[in-house]
C-alpha cells in the first residue's frame, strides 16, 4: 500500500479587511481652547493632529459592526462561523460585545467573544482566531478591533484626551495553508501583571465593587489613566523584543521586512521601535496624525489606511506588533495578500444596521438540541 503524506497543517489566512471611524473630527485647536496646551506642544510630544469621536448615544459595537461589514465584504461576503471583538470599551461590563456585533450583521447563533488585551487585543484576537481554525473549530472567523476611548478619558485630562481616538478595523480569517499569501505566523504573545496599574481603568470591577465604594458617578478612578513614562519606555522594549521574536522564528532577515505596521500608541515610541529593530523609518506604517491612538483598533485601521494608499503589494512581508495595559505585547507575521480595493476608514458609513430587538432586525436562529 502507497504511504500519503500527513496533511499540511491548517493556518489562519486573512482574506478580508475593513474599517471605519466616526465622522466627527477633533483637532488639536478644539483641545487647545478647553485645554493648557498648544498645538505645538501635542504634535511634538505624540505626532497628532487630529482624532475621531463618535456621537451621543453611539458605542463600540456601532464601529464594529461596520468594520466588520466592510471586511465581510472585502472576502467576497460568505459569512464568517465566529465573530472576535478585541475591545476594552465594550458597550456593558456585560454582556460581551461580541454577539451583539454578531446578531447586527446577521449572524445570530455563531459563537462570539470578546477579547481583553487593551491596545494588544488585536493580536491577542488573531492568534485566538487561529487556533479555532487550526482546530477545525471555525473555517472562517471574523476579527473586529474596536474602541472608542473618548468614553472613558477624561475629557479635561491634559495628557491622555490629546492622544486618544474612537474607530474600529476589522480583519476576515479563512482557514489556509502556511505557503500561501496572507497566512500568519508565527506569532509571540506575552504579558506583565505586575504592571497593572500602569495602564488601567480603576472603577467599575469587582475589586472595587467588594470594597464597597461604588464611587460618585463622575468619579476620577472612571477615567483611563496611563503613567507615560514608564509606559514609554516598556512599549519600546516589549514591542522590539516581541517582533525580534517571530523575525527569528520565521528566519526573516531585515530587508524580508517592507512593512512595520505597529499598534499607534505614539509616534515617538513607533519612531524607537523601528530604530531597536534596526529598520528604517520609511518602512513604517502609520496613520496616527490623522486618528490618533484607538486602541485595539489601531493595527487594522493602519492596514486599511496603508491598502487604500497602495502602499502593500501582494507578497510584501508586514510585521505587526502591539503593546497594551495588563501589561500585555505580542507580534505576528505575515505575507501581503492579493484583495480588492479597500475603502478607507474613513469613508462614510453604510446606512446604520438596525439594534437588536428594532425592527428588521435579523432574529436568532432557533436552537434544537
Amino acid at each position: 500500500m502507497a504511504q500519503t503524506s500527513p496533511s499540511a497543517p491548517s493556518v489562519a489566512v486573512l482574506c478580508g479587511l475593513g474599517g471605519w471611524v466616526p465622522p466627527r473630527i477633533v483637532d488639536n485647536a478644539e483641545l487647545s481652547a478647553r485645554l493648557d496646551t498648544t498645538d505645538a506642544w501635542i504634535t511634538e510630544r505624540t505626532g497628532i493632529h487630529h482624532r475621531r469621536h463618535i456621537e451621543p448615544e453611539q458605542a463600540t459595537s456601532d464601529l464594529a459592526v461596520e468594520a466588520g461589514r466592510r471586511a465581510v465584504r472585502s472576502a467576497g461576503g460568505a459569512p464568517p462561523d465566529a465573530v472576535l471583538v478585541a475591545t476594552t470599551t465594550p458597550d456593558r461590563p456585560c454582556p460581551a460585545t461580541a454577539p451583539v456585533v454578531a446578531a447586527r450583521l446577521g449572524l445570530a447563533g455563531v459563537p462570539a467573544f470578546d477579547v481583553a488585551a487593551v491596545c494588544t487585543g488585536f493580536l491577542y484576537a488573531l492568534a485566538t482566531a487561529s487556533g479555532l481554525l487550526a482546530t477545525g473549530a471555525a473555517r472562517r472567523v471574523l476579527v473586529i478591533g474596536a474602541d472608542a476611548y473618548s468614553t472613558i478619558v477624561d475629557p479635561e485630562d491634559r495628557t491622555n484626551a490629546v492622544i486618544f481616538g474612537d474607530g474600529a478595523g476589522a480583519v476576515l480569517l479563512r482557514s489556509g495553508s502556511p505557503e500561501e499569501l496572507g497566512a500568519l505566523g508565527p506569532f509571540d504573545l506575552g504579558s506583565d501583571g505586575t504592571g497593572e496599574d500602569l495602564i488601567t481603568v480603576r472603577a467599575g470591577g469587582s475589586r472595587q465593587r467588594s470594597a464597597g465604594d461604588d464611587g460618585p458617578p463622575a468619579g476620577p478612578e472612571r477615567f483611563f489613566e496611563m503613567h507615560g513614562r514608564a509606559v514609554y519606555r516598556h512599549a519600546v522594549v516589549r514591542m522590539s523584543g516581541s517582533a525580534r521574536a517571530v523575525l527569528d522564528a520565521a528566519d526573516w532577515k531585515s530587508d524580508t521586512v517592507a512593512h512595520v505596521v505597529p499598534h499607534q500608541a505614539n509616534l515617538r515610541i513607533l519612531r524607537s521601535v523601528v530604530e531597536h529593530l534596526g529598520l528604517p523609518e520609511e518602512r513604517l506604517v502609520t496613520n496616527i496624525r490623522d486618528l490618533g491612538n484607538t486602541g485595539a483598533a489601531s493595527v487594522p485601521l493602519a492596514l486599511c489606511d496603508a491598502a487604500a494608499e497602495g502602499r502593500l503589494t501582494p507578497g510584501d512581508g508586514v510585521l505587526l506588533t502591539a503593546f497594551g495595559g495588563g501589561l500585555t505585547w505580542g507580534s505576528c507575521l505575515l505575507r501581503w495578500p492579493a484583495l480588492p480595493p479597500t475603502v478607507r476608514p474613513a469613508t462614510p458609513a453604510d446606512p446604520q444596521t438596525p439594534r437588536p430587538g428594532t425592527p428588521g432586525t435579523p432574529t436568532p436562529k432557533e436552537q434544537h438540541p
